[in-house]
């Protein structure tokens, strides 16, 4: 591979249009004096949401085993921590931090073993739990697929945990993994064309540039190209899926690849990766799909639980734990892809979820700062860094737009206020060099044809694999994860 920038440059957009979707601009204006403001008797600090998950930390200390969680609640802007059988000293102390103090009567110890027993009694495919701060219980949401037995038996069990302790949800659609989330990776596997997307670009603990995906990618195949019949640019070094974690570390061929840290946003704009940051319950979060553009949304839940039907065994179950869940958007040929901050703070990996982005639905993100520990990455530029964004000019599918600024369902993204100043233009993301060609084939996900076709023709059965077993009928379609 010649010593080009690489199109693939962190979290390409595949369109962005100009002002469908107006992201929230509260973000830029919650601390209008630059610093934090006490407000009220209270002491309660007014925080943009990034900078909560630092108090989050700091009260966590204070309060000791009183801790029982946290949220941030961005109406008013400020950080809620939950106390159970609190000191009134630590309490006081908690409060002169700037947090706000709120007794609960769950401890986090009772609802870790809540979500344990959930575990044991009613791990079944098409099924989540996580911890709900808000609400002081285990939120447990059962996708379009628990119906009869299964959804007797899920029932039972939470009635089992006690009235107070959990609650439960249904979800439209059904739980899979995505494949995307910024510029399209394409791979060959089992016969067929296998496309997830990049995440985040980083440096192996070797030097060597490389990025992030999510690991049911890593494990469907080996090596990765930036167009969907192109030679590979990058090999998979390590990948975890399903078991603790969603991620993968690719590392480029090339150790001369100009690998930037930034998410580029369309029009010319991009969003400087500065940092891995810890996602808090509330926090104003974007994610960035080759399929659906650019949306937003909140964190709803941490340390969650999902349960997907396994590609490989069809009486099986795909488990995956410590993900992020929010009610962000994403649909087939998101996975692998940015969740961030306005700011500039790397939050997650696109894993899975339910629902598209016109009904909505929740999605799971693998958490940046795990996967970072577990791979011994890091984040920053590990190349020239002279920003080889996506688009550059040798993408996949020759540079456009998949859909030429209408994503596939997603309508135009607004590049309007925050990560996209000014968006409008689509990414020259490339992202999808006929990227639409998804193969339905053999996707255990049952996920619907969103994939992005922009004007290609993406397979209405189409599905995101699990990442284990792409096009399982000798195809030379793709499938999309």
């Amino acid at each position: 591979m010649p010593k080009r920038k690489v199109a693939i440059a962190v979290g390409g957009v595949a369109a962005l249009g100009a002002a469908a979707l107006l992201l929230p601009n509260a973000n830029a204006s919650q601390d209008q004096n630059g610093q934090n403001a006490a407000s009220g008797a209270t002491g309660a600090k007014t925080l943009k949401s990034a900078d909560a998950s630092d108090l989050a930390g700091q009260v966590q200390k204070i309060l000791g085993d009183a801790f029982a969680g946290s949220y941030y609640d961005g109406g008013k802007q400020q950080l809620v921590v939950n106390v159970v059988d609190g000191d009134d000293n630590v309490i006081v102390q908690a409060k002169k931090a700037g947090a706000v103090v709120r007794e609960v009567d769950n401890s986090l110890g009772e609802l870790r073993q809540a979500a344990s027993t959930l575990k044991t009694e009613a791990t079944i495919p098409g099924t989540s739990w996580a911890v709900d701060p808000r609400t002081d219980k285990v939120l447990v949401t059962a996708d379009s697929t628990v119906t009869g037995a299964k959804w007797d038996r899920l029932q039972s069990t939470v009635r089992s945990l006690g009235a107070d302790m959990a609650t439960v949800k249904k979800s439209a659609g059904s739980f899979k993994t995505f494949v995307s989330g910024g510029d399209a990776i394409f791979s060959q596997a089992q016969g067929g064309n296998v496309r997830c997307s990049l995440g985040f670009n980083v440096t192996a603990s070797d030097g060597s540039p490389a990025f992030l995906t999510a690991g049911h990618c890593g494990v469907a195949a080996k090596d990765w190209s930036d167009s969907q019949n192109g030679q590979p640019i990058a090999t998979v070094d390590q990948a975890t899926f399903p078991g603790n974690g969603d991620f993968s570390l690719v590392k480029y061929n090339d150790p001369n690849t100009q690998a930037p840290s930034e998410v580029n946003v369309g029009n010319g704009q991009t969003v400087q990766i500065k940092q891995a940051a810890d996602a808090t319950v509330g926090q104003a979060v974007f994610r960035m799909g080759s399929t659906t553009g650019l949306h937003d949304g909140k964190v709803t839940g941490l340390d969650a639980t999902v349960n997907f039907q396994s590609e490989t065994d069809p009486n099986g179950v795909d488990t995956v734990t410590g993900l992020i869940q929010t009610d962000v958007c994403a649909e087939a040929g998101d996975s692998g892809g940015s969740l961030f901050t306005q700011d500039g703070g790397a939050v997650g990996l696109t894993s899975g979820g339910s629902g598209d982005c016109t009904s909505g639905g929740e999605t799971f993100f693998q958490p940046v700062t795990a996967a970072l520990q577990a791979t011994g990455a890091t984040l920053g530029d590990a190349g020239a860094g002279a920003g080889g964004q996506a688009g550059a000019g040798d993408q996949a599918g020759a540079g456009d737009q998949a859909g030429a600024g209408d994503e596939a369902g997603a309508g135009d993204q607004s590049g309007a206020a925050d990560p996209s100043a000014s968006a409008g233009g689509q990414a020259g993301a490339g992202d999808q060099a006929g990227a639409g060609d998804q193969a339905g084939a053999g996707d255990g996900s049952g996920a619907g044809g969103d994939q992005i076709g922009g004007g290609t023709d993406p397979s209405g059965a189409a599905g995101d694999q699990s990442g284990s077993g792409a096009a399982d009928d000798g195809s030379s379609q793709t499938d999309t994860h």
